[in-house]
Parts: C-alpha cells; structure tokens; sequence
C-alpha cells in the first residue's frame, strides 16, 4: 500500500503502546508505519469513576507510564471496555466466566467504549468513543462452540466482534465497528493529521 506523505512523514515517530494484535492490524491497514512498545500496566481505576470514562483513564495512564521512556516519537495507547447494565465486563479469567458473561449479553444491547490517548512531549489528547451492539439471543451450544474453538480469553467482554460470533450473532450495531474490534481508527487518523503532523 502506498502512504500519503503524512502517513509516511510519521512512519519513525509514531509508537503504539499496545500489545493488542488486532489495533496493530487496524494501523497497519489504514497505512500506517509505527513501532510497537508494550510495557506492564496495572489495570486498575477508582471505584468511583463513571463506566464510560474508565476506558479513557486507563488510556490516559498506559500513554504516561510509555512516556517516561519515550523521548520524541507520539506515542498512542487505548484501552476497551465492555459495558452491560452499567458493569464493566473486563477479560475472562475462566472458559467458564466467558460462558457466563456472554449469556448475560445474550438477546441484549451492551456498549463498547475504547478510550484513546495520543501524545507527545508538548501535547496530549485523549477521547473516548461508543458504539452499541445488539446480540440475537444465541443457544447455549453457540456460546460453548465459540468459547471451545476461539480465543475469548484476552478480549473485554468476552467475544470479538470479526469473529464467528460476531458473524452469526450481532444483530445491529450503533456506531464505529472499528471501535468495536479494538481502535476507532478514522478519528485517530483524524486527529493525528490535525494535531500531529
């Protein structure tokens, strides 16, 4: 694919801060050129924050804690979050758990809110955004075939929505799908042209 001048002027600035291999395949398609840097960071938030702006405070804080090593590059982070009867559903820690959360999302509407942070030593954006998914009611034998035959285990929620559940399972959807999968990545191309170039 070839990059326009902005996308090929950033690729030996832009750092993604992440470990997820579905946010390094949305940048990679929309043409973007950048280093992945993955360090430890403690998931954790106040008890008192709202749901919907969790995902942006940890956002916020994994772009930080990559900041102390980074001189002069932009440094992008993310950060998704599941959210169903105003619960946070964070990764499954058991097949058992992802069965469980996705019956409960089952025949319902939840929200997935990925939360950005962008920066560089001058500057720092960050924003969150929504996109509603409604799930048919899907049998127990769908759950466990999904859970059983892909890998639930490292995703908020329970489930992908590029995968066979997604296929068979989502009824609608309100908002950006590429939010859903990991990255809204027509509102990061946007603002890293407008505010990063």
């Amino acid at each position: 694919m070839n990059s326009t001048p902005f996308l090929m002027k950033l690729s030996n600035e832009l750092i993604l801060g992440s470990g997820s291999p579905r946010r390094k395949q949305l940048l990679q398609d929309a043409g973007f050129k950048f280093q992945v840097k993955t360090i430890p960071f403690d998931e954790v938030f106040p008890n008192e924050l709202e749901p919907e702006n969790v995902a942006e405070f940890l956002a916020i804080g994994k772009n930080r804690e990559q900041r102390k090593n980074i001189a002069d590059q932009i440094v992008l982070t993310a950060d998704t979050v599941v959210i169903h009867k105003n619960k946070i559903l964070g990764k499954p820690n058991s097949s058992k758990e992802a069965i469980q959360t996705i019956k409960s999302l089952s025949g319902d509407i939840h929200e997935v809110i990925t939360g950005v942070c962008i920066s560089t030593r001058q500057k720092l954006i960050s924003f969150s955004s929504g996109t509603e998914v409604k799930l048919k009611k899907l049998s127990s034998e769908e759950i466990e075939f999904y859970v059983t035959n892909f890998q639930p285990m490292d995703k908020a929620g329970s489930y992908a929505i590029q995968e066979w559940i997604g296929l068979i399972g989502v009824e609608w959807i309100k908002g950006a799908y590429y939010n859903v999968v990991g990255l809204p990545i027509a509102e990061v191309y946007e603002i890293l042209l407008k505010e990063f170039r």
